[in-house]
């Protein structure tokens, strides 16, 4: 599983890279975790607002710091699938 999180290096995105970690850690799943902070891939993978967290190619949110709870959806939806 891979877990991208496309931001310039904000304070949010720094946030949500650390929510993702802790929540990924917190469920005992193997995943890479990506920071993208090329602007132009950025603009390029259709983001207006950042953070934004995509999983496997699926964007899952964009232009604000997730929850706990959220982020627990995404890969709860993961495994199921």
């Amino acid at each position: 599983m891979k877990v991208e999180i496309l931001g310039v290096g904000c304070p949010k995105c720094k946030k949500t890279e650390a929510l993702i970690e802790e929540t990924i850690r917190k469920l005992g799943i193997d995943a890479e975790i990506v920071h993208v902070t090329d602007l132009n891939e950025i603009i390029d993978r259709g983001v207006m607002m950042t953070p934004a967290v995509f999983i496997d190619g699926q964007k899952k949110i964009e232009g604000k710091v997730p929850t706990e709870a959220e982020i627990r959806k995404w890969f709860e939806k993961g495994e199921s699938r």
